[in-house]
């Protein structure tokens, strides 16, 4: 009894008949992302805009109504609050953004902390109030700065461990297809005006190590093959790379999709940025896996020496000038 398969054995598809226009679409979508971040911004969380931090505890319920207070909290005018459960299911972290000049004042950031505060004790009498914490507008420029600096050390040290381990074409076409996913993902969030939290950072750097397993199972084929069919042209061995691995390509994205719909669609409010993130990862790293890291190596100028000793490169062609070969 055959098994459903999603892929068929034996694949032929052209993917690098068309690396040139999706190159271009690409690289205008990046242009685009950049410059929705840069004109419209992100909608920065707590963690990187700076405001306010309420933990409470329900005393005598089991769980936190989390719904009805982030519609209350609302009310009072800060926006859309960050309404999570932290530690028992009675427990709950509330993070509201505050005007800047609210932020760096410890009097009026308390004030407000003080109105939360009483609108809920007044609405449920077994509201217990654990404790609150300001974000300065320092601090969260120290958040961002540091998140930043963790994605580009993260991009730098995959380059690098993809170069050493293939060739320098194969680092700059990991890390380029890399940064197509990040830029994407950005465009997204400014675009939509999705919260931009710590949590997104999550999201990012699993994108990144999602689509550097993809592209690193693409590249793996790409030197066996370049090392079993030397004559054959490039292109043509990057389409049969990618065809080889397009099974488990499928089933690896499908699998992952599989798991973040019910987080999707029925997930937390709290976690719908993070899960929304990691969609689009699913799919844009898996594209850049096939029309950039592969595509840019043609341009780069990978041969079937390039995983030759340069000894034998050398000896065949002394033994070519000789007429030996």
């Amino acid at each position: 009894m055959k098994l459903l398969k999603l892929v068929p054995d034996d694949t032929n598809i052209k993917f690098l008949k068309w690396r040139a226009p999706f190159f271009i679409v690409s690289i205008l979508l990046i242009a685009a992302s950049w410059a929705l971040v840069f004109t419209k911004g992100l909608n920065y969380g707590v963690d990187f805009a700076g405001g306010l931090e309420v933990r409470a505890t329900f005393t005598q319920s089991t769980q936190a109504p989390v719904s009805e207070l982030r519609e209350k909290v609302e009310e009072l005018g800060y926006g859309s609050p960050v309404v999570q459960r932290f530690g028992a299911d009675n427990q709950v972290s509330i993070r509201v953004r505050l005007p800047d000049e609210v932020s760096a004042d410890k009097e009026a950031a308390q004030q407000a902390a003080n109105q939360i505060v009483s609108t809920l004790q007044g609405e449920y009498s077994d509201f217990r109030l654990d404790g609150n914490d300001n974000v300065s507008g320092k601090v969260s420029g120290e958040f961002r700065q540091t998140a930043i600096y963790a994605l580009l050390a993260a991009m730098a040290a995959i380059a690098v461990y993809i170069w050493i381990r293939f060739e320098w074409q194969f680092g700059v076409g990991a890390l380029f297809a890399l940064f197509h996913d990040v830029s994407l993902t950005l465009g997204m969030f400014s675009l939509l005006q999705m919260e931009f939290s710590l949590q997104i950072i999550a999201a990012i750097l699993a994108i990144i190590g999602y689509s550097l397993n993809d592209t690193i199972v693409v590249y793996d084929r790409i030197r066996e093959n370049l090392k079993k069919f030397r004559k054959m042209p490039l292109p043509e061995l990057l389409d049969l790379s990618v065809n080889e691995t397009l099974a488990r390509t499928v089933m690896t994205s499908l699998t992952l999709f599989v798991a973040l719909i019910p987080l999707l669609f029925f997930g937390p409010a709290s976690l719908f940025g993070m899960v929304a993130g990691i969609t689009l990862g699913l799919f844009v790293g898996t594209y850049s896996s096939v029309y950039m890291a592969a595509p840019i190596l043609v341009w780069l100028g990978v041969t079937s020496d390039s995983f030759i000793p340069a000894e034998s490169v050398a000896d065949k062609q002394d033994k070519l000038a000789r007429g030996e070969v």
